[in-house]
């Protein structure tokens, strides 16, 4: 069932890709493995799956460790606390979930020690939840000034997570929303920061990604449509 559910949503990214005028080559599925035994895994692997999302550290490394990755991205999605910056980064090939300056400042100190320059993308609050972590969108010039110059880090772009609604016309307001906000980033000189090296937007899950590639997602999130009990249609 994995590989045919991995087969379906792949197929129905392109679709959405195709529907929006975007090239699908252009829109990445990650299969997010949270909670998700190897065996399945495995099987997403069978089915050419060639990027996967952690949202917890211990689990990173355990999967880093123990499934045939090569050739293959791991990325942290979820929420990354400061203690645990360098092992993120020792695990890690992009971390997404950036969503302070001194987070940023920390993993800019151990990647210089490891001799290494992280991939990761600024997480961006753009409901301004009191709830959730991340940036405001009001924030973003300045902080990612600040962070962009920041040795051993190379910013790749957003990453967010909008507000549930059931209403998904609401939800795509703040997917437009973003990509507003990637694009004026984007047309902006900044040190460090060029269109060529900022290309990713990541937004869109299971429930709304063909939403989030019609307003301009470069990378989708897919968790439950993968891996569920039930088959994806």
């Amino acid at each position: 069932m994995v590989r045919d559910n991995y087969l379906r949503v792949k197929a129905a990214v392109a679709e959405a890709a195709l529907r929006a005028g975007r090239d699908p080559a252009r829109v990445r599925l990650m299969a997010v493995t949270k909670t998700v035994e190897e065996g399945r895994i495995l099987e997403a692997i069978g089915a050419g799956a060639d990027l996967f999302g952690e949202n917890r550290v211990q689990e990173l490394e355990r999967k880093r460790g123990s499934l045939p990755l090569e050739g293959r991205e791991l990325h942290l999605i979820g929420h990354l606390q400061t203690n645990k910056a360098a092992k993120a980064a020792a695990c890690a090939d992009m971390i997404q979930s950036v969503d302070s300056f001194r987070l940023a400042s920390e993993l800019s100190r151990v990647c210089v020690k490891m001799g290494k320059t992280q991939d990761i993308l600024l997480e961006v609050n753009i409901g301004n939840e009191p709830a959730k972590f991340g940036f405001s969108p009001e924030q973003m010039d300045e902080e990612l000034s600040k962070i962009a110059v920041l040795p051993g880090l190379r910013v790749r772009g957003l990453m967010t997570i909008p507000p549930f609604l059931e209403n998904l016309s609401e939800t795509a307001e703040f997917f437009s929303r973003m990509r507003k906000l990637f694009i004026d980033i984007r047309g902006k000189k900044m040190d460090n920061i060029t269109m060529e090296s900022f290309d990713c937007l990541s937004m869109g899950m299971s429930g709304d990604f063909e939403a989030a590639i019609a307003e301009g997602s470069t990378l989708v999130r897919v968790g439950s449509a993968i891996f569920g009990n039930r088959a994806y249609h």
